[in-house]
């Protein structure tokens, strides 16, 4: 009797050990990242604010960037691990106790995005998009958003030329509305620096960037942007058209949807739009693009000159000629270039 219990006890403390070392070598495989360091791919996790680990869990196992939704979560309630929300990157090759050291520190990934001087907001949506930080339809629908506008007192039925160039940091997959406020709310704070700008209607302001815009588009040297905004200036006493070929260019790609052109034709002078400063006197109906502080500090302050006319001569320094008259300006070359 005793030989046949002393069996029996035996034969569950072997089953009871080999159950315990089985299932310490499953945590300790599934414990594991799924990937080496020359295999890894990367996976970027929302976590909005109350969501439960066992959530997070089947997320990152439906993404197979752990092995056991089971592991995972027992370790959590194991260790009495807390979550922050926050957006994450999460590696592959990243095993659980490590993916819990990111998830508690709530240091959140970011996408670095630099916004160029001179874009579009059409062209600022296709490149937010290719980062991973909105869909460019959200942001362009947003960007006309009529309430939004009068918010910020606009008189436009877009924010073109109100979003600010600069380096961004996003996360991924924000909200549209939030991204554009992030940018223009960057306008107006940066635009405090130019004293011209201060204390003025917004028609006034709106007029500034208009003419800011289409500097951007025209200078390539910077110190040369305030003789091209006087150029501008000039004109626009006299009524005369600024005769902007970045106006054209605007036509080309923006309203037509054209491919960017490698030269304005004097056909494409003739275009019959409101856009083409060729055709018509004054500014045109709205800005052609988003521009820095340089294009903004000369198109608010131009210096006094009496020049009417300008032309790129170097193409590699970017450097213009400056003429009082048309003849000067006449001889200095026929081929209209534009700044890419």
């Amino acid at each position: 009797m005793k030989k046949r219990f002393l069996t029996l006890f035996i034969t569950l403390f072997l089953i009871i050990i080999g159950l315990f070392f089985t299932g310490l070598f499953f945590v300790y495989v599934n414990f594991q990242s799924v990937t080496d360091s020359n295999n890894v791919f990367s996976y970027n996790l929302e976590v909005p604010s109350g969501t439960s680990i066992k959530t997070v869990a089947i997320e990152l196992k439906k993404a197979n960037i752990i092995k056991s939704e089971i592991v995972f979560y027992g370790y959590a309630r194991f260790q009495k691990i807390a979550i922050k929300a926050g957006s994450y990157k999460i590696l592959s090759d990243m095993n659980v106790s490590q993916i819990f050291q990111l998830l508690q520190s709530g240091v959140q990934s970011h996408i670095i995005v630099t916004i160029p001087e001179g874009l579009t907001i059409s062209k600022i949506a296709q490149l937010l998009e290719e980062k991973n930080v909105i869909d460019s339809v959200s942001f362009l629908e947003i960007s006309k958003n009529k309430e939004l506008l009068e918010f910020y007192n606009i008189p436009n039925n877009s924010f073109e030329g109100f979003i600010f160039p600069d380096t961004y940091y996003f996360t991924p997959n924000m909200m549209a509305k939030k991204v554009l406020t992030m940018m223009v709310d960057n306008f107006f704070d940066k635009i405090k620096k130019i004293n011209e700008i201060q204390d003025i209607s917004a028609d006034k302001l709106y007029d500034i960037v208009c003419l800011a815009s289409i500097v951007e588009r025209e200078y390539r040297v910077a110190s040369e942007a305030p003789l091209i905004a006087s150029v501008f200036s000039n004109r626009l006493k006299y009524n005369m058209g600024l005769y902007s070929c970045a106006t054209i260019e605007y036509i080309i790609t923006e309203i037509q949807g054209k491919p960017h052109p490698d030269i304005i034709t004097y056909d494409d002078l003739q275009i019959d739009n409101p856009y083409n400063t060729y055709k018509w006197a004054g500014l045109p109906p709205g800005p052609i693009s988003n521009p820095g502080l340089v294009a903004l500090k000369a198109a608010a302050n131009p210096p006094k000159t009496d020049f009417y006319y300008f032309r790129l001569i170097d193409p590699v320094s970017g450097t213009h000629h400056f003429s009082k008259g048309f003849n000067e300006h006449n001889d200095v070359g026929n081929l209209y270039t534009k700044k890419k």
